[in-house]
């Protein structure tokens, strides 16, 4: 081979190694539906040079999976209701993050990873979760007890201590009302193991456990507050403001609020209030749409993807993140990680106190927590259309509970189609 063949095969050589550098992936695609992860991103692209990601907001990013033809495929997949078994097959297991030691077991709330698994294999790693509370004006706090913890019953039998009649046998004050809230209605139905879960598209439940709970809730109506027309005159009257002003304007002692409602809260909303864990049995259940993340099955840069994981479920990492939100005057829209509780045990019991004051000394603990099983991916519009509307008709104590849960489950499964 002469000089000049062998100069041209060494330039052949060199364009074709820089064409494959330029061509060489260097940021991955998050799709997500948790406004969050935007800022979170924003601060991994600033601190790694070499790195990059783009996130993808999705409105319902569980409904958007599997990816369309004409669309570029996420890396990372974030948010609610993955784990069905319409959206979790879109995934490729992560068990390698630990068997390779890039996270440790030990890091986070074993129940939120078991939730994850498939088959006994890691499909997706637990981001945050919420929990249920009930709140109350701190002058009421004889009322409720020091305990961090509330069941059914107690509810009940304190909020009876506020109620308060006229000689015309109105209500002035009452301490509270199942009738006002269908997420407390529901909440109750878990708490009694309603075991709500996946069936097809569909999904069953303990029937037993929810007629038990509607028995008790008619019973608390009749025994403490009259009737339901009571109950809903009251509030009618007298509770037409936001839940932390309904509390803190002396006409009820109880309102039910989730964990991210509690805590993004404003100070000047939430200086008179303090809460309590919903509990029963020494378990509070999490809120159903807990967000997940995992890395998509065809995922084009899966080895930026690990990088990205590995950066995010890293304590000092969350730390920042906390404190990048609070820097940034966020935290009026976002509660510690991810709009929650993060999954990193140490996460929480190291930083969110320092942030989240009325959180020092009253963090759920972690055996107490229970997650809920693998609901149906069109859950949130079964729980809206089907059981809440049923549990507030079959709870009313003067009125006829009207159709039962399976003819309402057979009328919303023929409006599908």
């Amino acid at each position: 081979m002469n000089r000049i063949v062998k100069v041209f095969m060494i330039l052949l050589a060199s364009v074709l190694v820089l064409s494959c550098k330029k061509k060489e992936i260097t940021h991955i695609i998050i799709w997500t539906d948790n406004i969050e992860f935007m800022s979170y991103v924003e601060h991994f692209n600033s601190t790694h040079k070499d790195l990059k990601a783009v996130v993808v907001y999705k409105k319902e990013v569980a409904k958007a999976l599997p990816v369309a033809k004409d669309e570029v495929p996420p890396d990372i997949v974030v948010g609610s209701w993955l784990m069905n078994s319409a959206v979790r097959k879109n995934f490729q297991p992560v068990d390698f993050f630990f068997k390779e030691s890039k996270l440790s077991l030990l890091d986070f709330y074993n129940q939120l990873l078991e939730y994850g698994k498939m088959n006994n294999r890691q499909y997706l790693l637990p981001v945050s979760f919420n929990l249920p509370a009930m709140v109350f004006n701190k002058k009421n706090e004889s009322y409720v007890g020091t305990d961090h913890f509330l069941t059914v019953d107690q509810i009940k039998l304190t909020a009876t201590m506020l109620n308060v009649k006229t000689d015309k046998n109105s209500y002035t004050s009452m301490g509270y009302a199942p009738s006002w809230d269908s997420d407390f209605l529901y909440i109750v139905t878990k708490l009694n193991e309603a075991s709500y879960h996946e069936k097809g598209s569909s999904f069953m439940c303990d029937e037993d456990s929810i007629s038990k709970s509607i028995s008790l809730l008619r019973d608390w109506t009749s025994a403490r507050n009259t009737d339901t027309s009571s109950e809903q005159n009251f509030q009618f009257r007298y509770l037409y403001m936001p839940k932390y002003n309904q509390v803190t304007s002396g006409r009820c002692l109880y309102a039910f609020l989730t964990s991210d409602e509690i805590f993004t809260l404003t100070k000047a909303q939430s200086s008179s209030l303090s809460f309590r864990w919903l509990i029963q049995n020494k378990k509070i259940p999490v809120e159903d749409n807990l967000i997940t993340m995992g890395i998509y099955k065809d995922a084009e840069n899966p080895r930026i993807a690990e990088k990205f994981i590995e950066w995010f479920m890293n304590e000092n990492t969350q730390k920042e993140l906390i404190e990048r939100t609070e820097n940034m005057k966020l935290n009026s829209i976002n509660f510690g990680i991810a709009g929650g509780f993060s999954s990193l045990k140490q996460v929480n019991e190291k930083y969110y106190p320092a942030f989240y004051r009325e959180l020092f000394g009253n963090l759920p603990p972690e055996n107490y927590i229970c997650v809920p099983n693998i609901l149906p991916a069109r859950w949130e519009s079964i729980l809206s259309n089907v059981i809440k509307p049923y549990l507030v008709d079959s709870t009313k104590t003067d009125a006829a509970a009207g159709k039962s849960l399976k003819e309402r489950i057979s009328e919303w499964e023929k409006q599908r189609y």
